[in-house]
């Protein structure tokens, strides 16, 4: 965001009757605002995959710190989506079978669940629905990343799962606050003009991929239109608007052949081929959230 348009949102958000926005939006701005924390032993776990140094058995001992996290990556290992002739039992064999990097996305991935939690009900409520449609957004983009050559499956889950990670701090602030929103229409204008401001903070926070900072921002620019090859930004957005068919409005979608960005992806799909793939898909897509589940 270049100084121009951060002083128009400024601006903007300074008018503001909504006392959550501004709440959030100052204490954004002040440095103050609660942004969420991966569980350490996902950061141990990613500095000794990127090290050079590291081999498989040093990996799993790190791995191993945490029971549980040892027990889904064998259970996943041996699931339909990575499954192979023999049975794996150890946590060096599930690494050697999936992958450092798959291993490390996958990890990152459930790991992240955690932060979708609050105390009140109804907060608690919209963290699971953004929790589910996050992780079928994910695995809409891991299939369609299947589909499409120079994408990672396993990465472009990641980034699906992580497109509208900038509406936890605001859902946490509401829980925290719940006496500063004075009407429903508060919560949805505050992420409307926050979340991807607030997601690409927490990505940086994370130290993870820039281009992921993309994916935050361009994950409803439905008409985008850039010289860019396909990236992972694209993906996603494609994926979010495949995850509203049956839950949205037709009348309220773009139409995807409208798309500038989709158009890049036609050699790889087209508007039918897509829906197909997803209905061809089901039992992937669902084993996928079970997985991050």
């Amino acid at each position: 965001m270049n100084e121009t348009e951060s002083k128009d949102r400024s601006a903007a958000i300074s008018l503001a009757k909504n006392k959550l926005l501004l709440d959030c939006y100052r204490n954004l701005e002040a440095d103050n605002l609660m942004l969420p924390t991966i569980p350490d032993v996902s950061f141990r776990i990613r500095r000794a995959i990127n090290d050079d140094k590291a081999n498989n058995s040093k990996i799993a001992r790190v791995v191993q710190i945490d029971p549980s996290i040892t027990a889904r990556l064998i259970k996943i290992s041996n699931s339909p989506l990575y499954r192979g002739r023999k049975q794996i039992e150890s946590c060096p064999e599930a690494l050697t079978r999936l992958g450092l990097k798959v291993a490390q996305n996958i990890i990152t991935a459930f790991s992240i669940k955690s932060v979708f939690s609050a105390k009140s009900p109804l907060i608690r409520r919209k963290m699971l629905e953004l929790w589910s449609h996050s992780s079928y957004v994910g695995a809409i983009s891991a299939v369609f990343a299947h589909k499409i050559p120079g994408f990672d499956p396993d990465r472009a889950m990641l980034a699906g799962l992580i497109h509208d990670i900038g509406i936890v701090p605001i859902l946490t602030h509401a829980d925290s606050h719940s006496d500063i929103i004075s009407q429903p229409s508060d919560l949805a204008e505050a992420v409307k003009k926050l979340r991807a401001h607030i997601g690409v903070q927490i990505i940086k926070k994370w130290d993870f991929p820039a281009d992921f900072e993309d994916v935050i921002i361009h994950a409803e620019n439905w008409y985008r239109d850039s010289g860019e090859p396909p990236n992972y930004s694209d993906i996603v957005m494609i994926s979010q608007l495949h995850s509203f068919i049956g839950k949205v409005d037709v009348k309220k979608m773009p139409k995807l052949d409208d798309l500038p960005r989709y158009k890049m992806l036609s050699r790889f799909l087209d508007a039918k081929d897509s829906i197909n793939i997803l209905d061809n898909a089901k039992d992937e897509i669902e084993a996928i959230r079970q997985m991050l589940a």
